[in-house]
């Protein structure tokens, strides 16, 4: 894992998928063999559920969000984390699949959460109104501020658009370095910007301990908690 170090004008995308959220034993956003009290989790996860089972959709990202809470993020969100504060924000971007708020968590100062939070909840009829937190359960009835209309979890269900991923691109488009921690490339939003990496010449980097293969131009076939704190330190050059 010799790698160069980021010179001061280095720019790095890095994006985190579900094999992050499995390091720290939380499951994926849209783990296809979960359940919740005998409904598939993806049932919950679509919009027309929160027409039709708007109760069990609650309830089900109450149980997660509650689950979710008391986790400590792993040393590979401490180690992204610790990179974005070395490099700045500017030159550092921090981009995840996942809805579980560890990079947040692990201090990172920005993160592009492209699906969303588990910790937000969103208008249903405006997503531009103001989310506010929540860390427990949400009170049934709970209204938009602005408009009154119901408050819903404020994460990208099945069909939905990614949340900030035009940003998330330019940030690619102009980056030296894509590393890709914990995904398979497979979903629409990782396949875009590792090809808009490509595209615009950035070296691309993928860790994951199964790798899928993909136009990556190295990768580690380790743990994330592993070979990311060992691939920052050396990059900042405290690997001693």
């Amino acid at each position: 894992m010799d790698q160069p170090r980021p010179n001061e004008g280095t720019r790095v995308v890095a994006l985190s998928g579900s094999g992050m959220a499995k390091v720290v034993e939380l499951p994926a956003h849209h783990d296809r063999d979960g359940s919740y009290r005998g409904i598939p989790a993806p049932e919950l996860t679509r919009p027309e559920a929160w027409s039709t089972r708007r109760d069990e959709v609650m309830a089900y990202y109450d149980e997660r969000r509650m689950a979710t809470a008391p986790v400590l993020p792993s040393l590979a969100h401490e180690a992204l984390a610790r990179m974005q504060h070395a490099l700045s924000s500017a030159r550092c971007t921090l981009a995840t699949e996942n809805i579980d708020g560890m990079l947040l968590k692990a201090s990172a100062e920005r993160v592009a959460e492209l699906h969303g939070s588990l910790f937000r909840l969103r208008c249903e009829s405006d997503p531009d109104h103001p989310q506010p937190g929540i860390f427990g359960a949400q009170v049934p009835g709970t209204a938009c501020r602005l408009c009154g209309a119901a408050m819903r979890p404020a994460v990208v269900w099945a069909g939905e658009p990614s949340i900030g991923l035009e940003a998330v691109r330019e940030q690619v488009r102009n980056c030296h370095v894509f590393l890709a921690v914990g995904t398979s490339a497979q979903s629409e939003a990782a396949s875009e910007l590792i090809a808009t990496a490509r595209e615009s010449g950035a070296r691309t980097i993928a860790i994951n301990p199964a790798p899928t293969g993909g136009p990556f131009d190295e990768v580690f076939a380790e743990p994330a908690e592993e070979a990311v704190p060992m691939l920052v330190a050396r990059w900042l050059g405290d690997d001693g």
